[in-house]
């Protein structure tokens, strides 16, 4: 059963991509905007609208077209993370960075360019793990940032606690994409729940699963990148996942506590 990355393909346009599965991402490496589309990450399925002045320091992130690819979150002033299969072979001048704009269609807020991409050098594609990569911005925007979780975070991700993914992604595997930014209520669950439902290809040392019972709550295609937030932490990103919100196949995300060390290095302090 192929699993699916979520980010949204330019070359496809925002409301035309296909769908190809919500919150759980394919061991195919996103490539070059130039190349054959690879599996990829959704929009949020089961979700309600979201504010961005409730959730300031959420981005998304745009081909040099205007085309929304895939969502991310301020983690500093001038820093953006988000994950490695968005912009794996992408170069800055072909990237851009939208913030403090809650509707696509919108003009408020602030697109600013980037001036650097680093992927983790672990990163090879969805089954790799430590899918995560940090954009460093021509300025310093105004929102606030969302603080990064840590290796002292552990009881956010216990299981059962309460979660919130966000994104502008599909809002049903095989629909539309958002034009407004969504969010969606889940519970981090256990890594033998995650395990179980995908085998080898769940590392739990750099990926954390979350959904509800009997699924109708994910992220889907658009959503690749964009933050699962506990205790106002970035505790992890939208990565890969077996369609969207389908039962017994919850949404997996990077593990940020793990990278902890290799994200701040590239935030600075």
């Amino acid at each position: 059963m192929a699993r699916m990355s979520r980010r949204t393909w330019p070359f496809l346009g925002v409301a035309g991509a296909v769908a190809l599965s919500s919150a759980l991402l394919s061991p195919a490496a996103a490539g070059p905007a130039t190349g054959p589309p690879v599996l990829q990450a959704p929009p949020i399925v089961g979700g309600q609208p979201a504010s961005i002045a409730e959730h300031p320091w959420m981005v998304y992130l745009t081909d040099a077209q205007g085309n929304q690819l895939c969502g991310g979150a301020l983690a500093a002033p001038n820093k953006v993370v988000t994950a490695g299969h968005c912009v794996l072979g992408e170069k800055p001048e072909g990237v851009q960075v939208v913030a403090g704009r809650e509707r696509l269609d919108g003009k408020d807020g602030t697109v600013a360019k980037v001036t650097g991409i680093w992927v983790h050098p672990k990163y090879q594609d969805a089954s790799s793990g430590s899918d995560v990569a940090v954009l460093t911005l021509d300025q310093r925007l105004p929102q606030p940032p969302l603080p990064v979780a840590s290796q002292q975070d552990t009881a956010l991700y216990q299981p059962g606690t309460p979660s919130t993914v966000l994104g502008w992604g599909k809002t049903a595997e095989n629909g539309q994409s958002s034009n407004e930014l969504r969010r969606g209520e889940l519970q981090v669950l256990a890594d033998e729940e995650c395990t179980k439902a995908y085998k080898e290809q769940y590392k739990a040392d750099s990926m954390t699963c979350a959904g509800v019972p009997g699924g109708g709550v994910d992220a889907c295609q658009g959503d690749s990148g964009g933050p699962l937030v506990a205790g106002d932490r970035l505790i992890g990103l939208v990565s890969w996942g077996d369609g969207c919100a389908r039962p017994e196949s919850p949404g997996v995300y990077t593990r940020i506590a793990a990278l902890h060390d290799d994200i701040q290095a590239q935030l600075g302090s």
